[in-house]
């Protein structure tokens, strides 16, 4: 049987590996096997923080929230309780983008909250 020699499949292999590993820091960017080393661990941790920051997203938000819901006398809680019982259904992502941008807008919708939890304890 005759040899295999892995020259030119090897230096791609090789070629494809250092390119993804650009930008490591010392010896990972520039060696084979740290660099693949280094790639199967950043590999796990972009699996892992995709989904983390869809919750890091929704934190984020909720703080807003609670940032513009407390300048006008309201919890978070009580605001989206609020806003439940008047059937306002606007996700978190939007509701913090009003509290950043439109302040009056948002006063309005804690006003709709406040009224739709006075109603029902009355």
């Amino acid at each position: 049987m005759p040899r295999v020699k892995t020259g030119i499949v090897r230096r791609r292999r090789h070629k494809k590996v250092l390119k993804r590993a650009k930008g490591f820091w010392g010896s990972r960017s520039r060696q084979y096997r740290n660099a693949f080393q280094t790639l199967l661990n950043a590999a796990t941790y972009e699996y892992r923080d995709r989904r983390n920051k869809k919750r890091d997203f929704r934190r984020l938000w909720i703080q807003r929230i609670n940032a513009g819901a407390r300048l006008h006398g309201m919890n978070y809680s009580t605001f989206i309780g609020g806003l439940k019982l008047a059937g306002i259904e606007l996700n978190r992502k939007v509701l913090a983008d009003i509290a950043a941008r439109e302040p009056e807008a948002f006063k309005a919708l804690v006003d709709a909250a406040q009224g739709a939890r006075n109603n029902k304890a009355a």
